[in-house]
């Protein structure tokens, strides 16, 4: 099987994947809640998180790749720490081992590995927890943007696990409608929509599989 190219800086992108043969990723609640903490260590660093859905046996993410000087300047402000004074130097007791900045593409490949050994710890499995290599399609234009959102939100509805997508607990559509503190970039995904009503609104819309095929990529779950 050909590589995918590699993940490019300050662009976006549409990131999904499923279980090896359909099997379940997420067994447990407990699981969810694993895979979103493991997502802020090794993901947020280096993406900006714009919509996102975890359903058992796959997941989907709408994501900006920060550019290489955000992730640069976000890599080495955690190899610094500052003294009183606000004298920073080098962490103590460091190694003199170069450390490479972070590497988008490396970055989902350490995450996804990370969370498989835990779920083959917990469950006694062994082998591969993912396909591979996971699925990335670059975001190029207003539209697929506009539709892979929407789309990723209204998964859990598609695939019957609620009647109501807006019920899913494991969606970022929540987020980015209520109240709640989130880490996602909020205010400019609503602004793309307009206002969080527009926003609301256009969720409304059924996005159709058949015309947008080329946009959401293969789901076949």
């Amino acid at each position: 099987m050909t590589s995918p190219p590699a993940i490019l800086y300050n662009t976006c992108y549409q990131i999904f994947n499923r279980g090896i043969n359909g099997e379940n990723i997420f067994i447990q609640e407990r699981n969810f809640s694993h895979f979103l903490n493991l997502y802020a260590k090794y993901i947020e660093p280096i993406a900006d998180t714009l919509a996102y859905c975890l359903l058992r046996n796959h997941f989907h993410l709408l994501v900006r790749i920060k550019s290489e000087a955000e992730i640069s300047k976000k890599f080495y402000s955690d190899q610094i720490y500052t003294k009183p004074g606000n004298i920073t130097s080098p962490l103590p007791n460091q190694t003199t081992k170069p450390i490479r900045p972070y590497n988008p593409s490396r970055q989902f490949s350490n995450f996804f590995n990370a969370y498989a050994k835990a779920i083959n710890a917990k469950f006694g499995r062994t082998g591969s927890l993912f396909q591979h290599p996971f699925r990335r399609i670059q975001i190029n234009s207003d539209i697929y943007f506009y539709r892979v959102m929407i789309y990723i939100h209204q998964n859990p509805q598609k695939h019957g696990f609620v009647e109501d997508f807006r019920e899913w607990k494991y969606s970022s559509y929540g987020f980015l409608v209520g109240e709640k503190p989130t880490k996602m970039k909020k205010l400019s995904t609503l602004d793309w929509f307009g206002n969080a009503s527009q926003y609301a609104r256009m969720h409304d819309e059924k996005v159709d599989e058949t015309i947008n095929f080329p946009y959401i990529g293969e789901d076949n779950d």
